[in-house]
């Protein structure tokens, strides 16, 4: 093993720490394997209900992925292309099928009977508690869905926020300048002050708020009722800023494969996509925007020793030099020519969210602003 790098489950974890956070969830998956039946419905739909309502939770990436394997098939079973394993037929030589034997009588005794019985009503019940946590987290989906249109609605009520009174005024203690909310974020702004845009994409899902704090982790597992939630929220990274104006926000979120947070953003993997959503609203809390797609590729989480171009820390250009040197770097990893450039002065925006096809890949779309 390389020194300051910890493998496991296919991952190559930084630290010590992490690496034994990566130990604990593979064994956790593994005895959860070994107790879910794979080819009943009920069983998949109690392990995945029991990961949603937060009974069982992981510290790692594994963690993740293996919740996308069970979401895997629980969209099958949704999609009806699920089929249990009943094994009633066999294949026989010259490609025919046949009845398999008839199984033999079994007599059971009063105990044995008894026994039978006992467990069948213990199945019964553990169906019914399959059903109700199948129940209880679909009504919490739809609950999370209603949640954020409500968000939505409250943004785009104007009477609602002309009633909040006077013009909500943010005074920063590094800054002499005074900010000025949006009339539209008014309502939003006071329920969580974290709140620091809005981004929309249209025809997907993406249309959510986006919040910031001094720790990027704190969002990958919250909502914006500060209430914990896997899929977390769109988040702004912690070294950017909307007020002294960063070189390029950037943007992370999970990619769900539920469709949330950034789950529709690899859309822009297809260039007929991009060819009819060039263009990406982003308001901060202070001004709108309008931002065109220039960028769409992908790239990974790198070692920090190592000597290559990180998308992550670029936020700030210091010079005309150094920003070219980065458009650079970006349109040569490009997927396709947009045929977008943007000059030394440009606001730029990073959207961001993990990519399976390599370890800690991430896909990544930059745009510029616009309007």
């Amino acid at each position: 093993m390389e020194s300051g790098r910890w493998k496991a489950g296919g991952h190559s974890f930084r630290t010590k720490g992490e690496y034994e956070a990566a130990l604990r969830d593979l064994e956790k998956i593994r005895l959860l394997k070994e107790k879910t039946n794979y080819s009943k419905k009920e069983s998949i739909l109690e392990l995945y209900n029991r990961m949603q309502t937060g009974s069982i939770s992981f510290e790692t990436v594994l963690g993740r992925e293996f919740d996308d394997e069970v979401y895997e098939q629980v969209r099958r079973i949704r999609a009806g292309s699920f089929e249990e394993t009943k094994g009633s037929r066999k294949q026989v030589k010259g490609g025919k099928e046949k009845e398999s034997k008839k199984p033999k009588v079994k007599v059971l005794t009063r105990g044995q009977y008894i026994a039978r019985k006992i467990m069948m009503s213990a199945l019964l019940l553990i169906a019914a508690g399959c059903l109700g946590y199948f129940t209880v987290y679909c009504m919490e989906a739809v609950k999370k869905d209603k949640e954020q249109q409500q968000m939505a609605k409250l943004k785009e009520n104007s009477k609602l926020n002309a009633m909040g009174g006077d013009e909500v005024v943010v005074h920063l203690d590094t800054e002499e300048k005074d900010y000025v909310v949006l009339e539209k974020y008014k309502s939003l702004y006071k329920t969580n002050k974290n709140l620091i845009g809005w981004l929309k994409i249209d025809d997907t899902n993406i249309d959510y708020p986006v919040m910031q704090t001094v720790n990027n982790e704190y969002y990958l597992d919250h909502n914006t009722r500060q209430e914990k939630d896997k899929n977390g929220t769109l988040f702004l990274d912690k070294d950017c800023s909307i007020t002294r104006t960063s070189t390029n926000y950037i943007i992370y979120g999970h990619h769900m494969k539920s469709g949330k947070m950034f789950g529709d953003l690899d859309n822009y993997k297809d260039e007929d996509f991009y060819k009819k959503h060039k263009n990406i609203l982003f308001d901060t809390i202070y001004e709108e925007g309008t931002y065109e797609v220039m960028y769409v590729f992908l790239s990974k989480i790198y070692y920090e020793e190592e000597v290559v171009f990180k998308y992550y820390q670029f936020i700030d250009a210091n010079s005309e030099q150094e920003f070219n040197s980065y458009m650079e770097e970006m349109a040569q990893m490009s997927l396709y020519d947009t045929g977008v450039t943007a000059e030394y002065g440009d606001q730029l925006l990073t959207l961001s969210t993990c990519d399976y096809e390599q370890e800690d890949g991430r896909f990544v779309v930059v745009a510029k602003r616009i309007s």
